[in-house]
């Protein structure tokens, strides 16, 4: 009977290990995502086009946009993404001589970036939620900083992957982002529409650098606090 209580406690240890190192793999993974995510909600916001707009060296519109019409009319294609209004909340734009702000091809693109961006919130939501739950649990076993410690490592890895092969092959990185979110060639604009003129490449690449910085730095700022976290819980453990 003791040996098919040690064995069975044996068991019970061993699968309680097994679902807390699945927990601190999931929040380690989590961590990137998240952070990611929210720094790209901040990148979609007025302040962002302000500040990029107005920054010195960003291309002129060959086309005759100043920059007070991109600052007046970018706005409406960022809200949009963020908002509950169907396409006519585009659609209904007009340039001052009466034609359409959007033609046809750049409101479906747009219609399925809407999608995009309602599933990626709804995605990340549920992930924070979870990964929440995860560290909830994981700091009851005592194992969360450590899954938070990898998760800023695993964070600072990938981003200067992405941000490499962003610098080094820009055209590259920017097509293969479309190609995995977007049906074959439906993201294809003249440089005469106005999504170009609004939000030229470099746009998106500043957008990216952006992204890719703030994220290496809450990262950074996650791998110093769980790192002293760890310096005072073995202090705490020396004998005065």
């Amino acid at each position: 009977m003791r040996s098919l209580a040690t064995t069975s406690a044996s068991v019970d240890r061993q699968s309680h290990s097994f679902w807390i190192t699945g927990l601190g793999i999931f929040l380690s993974a989590a961590l990137p995502l998240l952070l990611v995510m929210s720094n790209a909600r901040l990148v979609m916001s007025p302040l962002f086009l302000q500040l990029e707009y107005t920054r010195p060296g960003f291309p002129e519109d060959f086309y005759g946009l100043t920059q007070a019409e991109r600052l007046r009319y970018a706005p409406f294609a960022v809200n949009y993404l963020l908002n509950g209004e169907d396409i006519r909340y585009l659609g209904d734009l007009h340039f001052s001589d009466g034609t359409a702000l959007f033609n046809a091809r750049e409101l479906k693109h747009m219609r399925d970036v809407k999608t995009l961006t309602q599933i990626a919130y709804v995605s990340t939501v549920a992930l924070g939620a979870l990964a929440l739950t995860c560290a909830y649990l994981l700091r009851r076993a005592g194992r969360m900083r450590q899954a938070l410690f990898r998760g800023g490592l695993l964070t600072i890895g990938l981003i200067a992957a992405i941000i490499l092969a962003a610098v080094l092959n820009w055209d590259f990185f920017f097509t293969g982002f479309h190609q995995l979110f977007f049906e074959s060639d439906t993201w294809y604009f003249a440089y005469s529409d106005t999504l170009i003129r609004l939000f030229p490449e470099q746009f998106w690449f500043d957008a990216a650098l952006v992204i890719g910085v703030f994220t290496t730095m809450e990262a950074l700022f996650v791998i110093i606090i769980t790192w002293f976290w760890r310096r005072k819980t073995f202090d705490s453990t020396l004998p005065e």
